[in-house]
């Protein structure tokens, strides 16, 4: 099978069905939008339908039903979707892989393509989506293991887009850069590394409830499904960034010894 994108039909109407599982939170969007118009009229706002809920380690077990409970609120029937979501990463493995297995089963069975979206654009989508004056995001998040994913993005209002200026990386939180103009600071880093976290000293405004979420993920997969940048569902594969899921016990008991002389410095002083 050659190439990442697929052609997608002209549509009078599209619905779409969004999963997120990177974080401890299972989060399902069904989102219906109206064709654009022809003419310069804005288009009518999309419906979208939310479940987002705290299941820790078990969001496998309740995706599922969250996305049954959804078409039958909205009145749809599955087989009405035409393209499916997901929440590709950074975040926990598992959590990837939940989504992008399910994202694939339902897409396979119903012939449509898939929509893979990472998780730190999803950051920026939500930091727009709470306040419209957004226009450049250093997008963070808590990679556990004393370090955080980020990226860097910049809203282009003539393409009505997320332009990325740094794709997803893993550092140390003192590492990351901050951007080279007024920004927002969207996501958990802030709140997880505190002053470690040299570049949310910088930032026009710190955003910490823009995280990975279902809504923002659904309204930034329509804008790519529009695009063209959908793809088949056996090519949807996750977006790891890191390449190990734990510590070695040299690099646990160093942590543990920096934490405690960093505790005893706090007490003498």
């Amino acid at each position: 099978m050659q190439g990442r994108r697929i052609t997608i039909a002209v549509m009078t109407e599209t619905v779409l069905l969004a999963l997120d599982t990177s974080t401890e939170f299972c989060s399902v969007a069904l989102l219906r939008a109206a064709a654009a118009p022809a003419d310069s009229a804005p288009a009518p706002e999309p419906r979208v339908w939310v479940r987002h809920e705290a299941t820790g380690a078990v969001s496998s077990t309740r995706l599922l039903p969250a996305v049954g409970e959804l078409f039958e609120e909205a009145g749809l029937e599955l087989a009405r979707c035409d393209a499916i979501a997901f929440g590709a990463g950074p975040g926990s493995f598992t959590g990837l892989r939940t989504a992008t297995g399910v994202a694939q089963g339902l897409a396979f069975g119903l012939d449509i393509p898939v929509v893979p979206v990472g998780t730190l654009l999803v950051c920026a989508e939500s930091a727009r989506l709470r306040d419209p004056s957004v226009t450049r995001v250093l997008a963070t998040l808590d990679a556990r293991m004393d370090e955080a994913y980020w990226a860097d993005y910049r809203w282009d209002e003539a393409a009505g887009e997320w332009r990325t200026l740094r794709s997803a990386a893993l550092d140390a939180p003192e590492q990351i850069p901050p951007p080279d103009a007024p920004f927002t600071l969207a996501g958990n880093a802030a709140a997880a590394f505190g002053a470690r976290l040299a570049a949310a000293a910088r930032a026009r405004t710190v955003d910490g409830e823009a995280l990975p979420h279902a809504r923002p993920l659904a309204f930034a997969a329509l804008r790519a499904l529009r695009a063209g940048r959908a793809v088949r569902a056996d090519q949807a594969a996750p977006e790891y960034v890191r390449d190990k899921v734990a510590q070695t016990t040299a690099e646990r008991l160093a942590a543990r010894s920096a934490k405690a002389g960093e505790e005893g410095g706090e007490v003498r002083r």
